[in-house]
């Protein structure tokens, strides 16, 4: 059976979980679930949520539906969240196991991965279309495509947990774990020419002092850079034969595409290590992400990554001490970032909290200075618990994501935070 992200590293680094203390500020909200998954209908959702101007959300469940997973939509009727499945997984040739977001193309569609299935089960790279002729039903399956079935050799495999990122041309951009020149990732582009899509590689990672295993996708600059992270690589000392991560950038040019690392992260408490979330970048070219391990409680950090001029970058953290490890999880956060208007970043972690079942939490800037809030701590029974993925705002300012898991043994919810 596969391993999941945080099991890879952790097998891999062979690290000690401690359990820690962790003080942080609690502001109230209310927190509804909104859908309970059963398994017929998706189970184990492990991406976040994308939703559209009108409102709608639309998720991924890693398993499920005919047991490979499913892709649904939730939209609010008379003051009721209904559930629709798009799509499930046939697994084999189809795609099985999609971990990542589906997200809106240029032309409209759902594009999404699978990391599993696709003819050599090395994954699959699909779009979800509505039906043409309007649907009289209950519940209306859309029309799925796959557009590239990974091999698992020279042009990558196991595509995870990163959304898919879009050109002005509609050409598709993402990373593959597995595979390439190296077997340590690829970052790879499908170009679209009418009805067909054709693959190629922009880059092999290499490991040290190369990054390795790319694991959340790539986001474009306003000058069409590309950034991403990668898990493991990065040569600092104390990090042992992995490494313990790095944010790269790879820069295009008529010869191609260059990587630059801009970041590798170090083996001690004072960054944080193995960076398995994406990034987010905002309007000034600054980037923030996070790592799942490290920092003073162990539990992950949160950084941002300036430009400085000159193609360097300054490394800054924005809090040095997620909650802590439950003893028996990694309790850091697994997703991307996201941010309001207001230059707040909200995130999840996958486990801690006085629960043990993972947050969400809120970063607040104020002269230099992030304030952490939990915003929700996860409670088994209650609520849902282990939230992977990033979280989504509606234009009211409610919070949307998914969990894992649930009490009682529901296979994860769909959940709102109103403010």
């Amino acid at each position: 059976m596969k391993k999941q992200g945080w099991e890879k590293a952790f097998a891999a680094a062979g690290m000690v979980v401690f359990w820690l203390a962790f003080a942080g500020a609690v502001q109230a909200q209310t927190l509804n679930d909104l859908h309970y998954f059963s398994g017929p209908d998706g189970a184990t959702p492990e991406a976040g949520l994308t939703i559209d101007a009108a409102g709608n959300l639309y998720g991924t469940t890693s398993a499920g539906g005919a047991g490979y997973g499913t892709v649904f939509k939730m939209s609010l009727k008379n003051g009721h969240w209904v559930i629709n499945q798009l799509y499930s997984f046939a697994g084999g040739n189809d795609g099985d196991d999609p971990e990542a977001r589906v997200v809106f193309g240029p032309d409209g569609a759902l594009y999404g991965t699978t990391s599993e299935g696709g003819g050599a089960d090395a994954g699959t790279v699909f779009v979800l279309r509505p039906p043409l002729s309007s649907c009289k039903s209950a519940l209306c399956p859309w029309n799925e495509t796959v557009i590239y079935r990974f091999t698992g050799g020279l042009d990558g495999g196991d595509p995870e947990y990163g959304d898919l990122a879009f050109d002005k041309d509609g050409n598709i951009y993402g990373t593959a774990s597995e595979g390439g020149a190296y077997d340590y990732g690829v970052v790879y582009k499908l170009t679209r020419s009418g009805n067909n899509w054709t693959q190629s590689v922009l880059y092999n990672f290499a490991n040290n002092p190369d990054g390795a295993t790319p694991l959340s996708g790539v986001i474009f600059d306003k000058t069409g850079n590309l950034y991403g992270t990668t898990q493991y690589g990065g040569g600092r000392a104390g990090c042992g034969t992995f490494g313990c991560g790095v944010v790269f950038q790879l820069t295009p040019s008529d010869s191609g595409w260059t990587e630059t690392i801009i970041h590798a992260f170090k083996a001690d408490q004072t960054e944080g290590n193995f960076p398995v979330g994406g990034l987010y970048i905002d309007s000034s070219g600054n980037l923030y992400g996070t790592t799942c391990y490290g920092g003073t409680t162990f539990g992950g950090t949160v950084f941002e990554m300036s430009p400085a001029g000159g193609g360097s970058w300054t490394f800054t953290l924005l809090n040095n001490g997620l909650p802590l490890y439950d003893g028996f999880i990694v309790a850091g956060p697994f997703g991307s970032l996201n941010m309001d208007a207001a230059g707040n970043i909200y995130g999840t972690t996958y486990g801690g909290g006085i629960y043990d079942g993972g947050t969400v939490f809120k970063l607040t800037p104020s002269n230099g200075q992030w304030t952490y809030t939990s915003l929700h701590d996860f409670e088994d029974q209650q609520d849902g618990y282990y939230p992977y993925g990033t979280v989504v705002f509606d234009k009211a300012g409610n919070m949307y994501g998914t969990t894992e898991g649930a009490g009682g043994g529901v296979p994860g919810v769909v959940f709102q935070i109103v403010p």
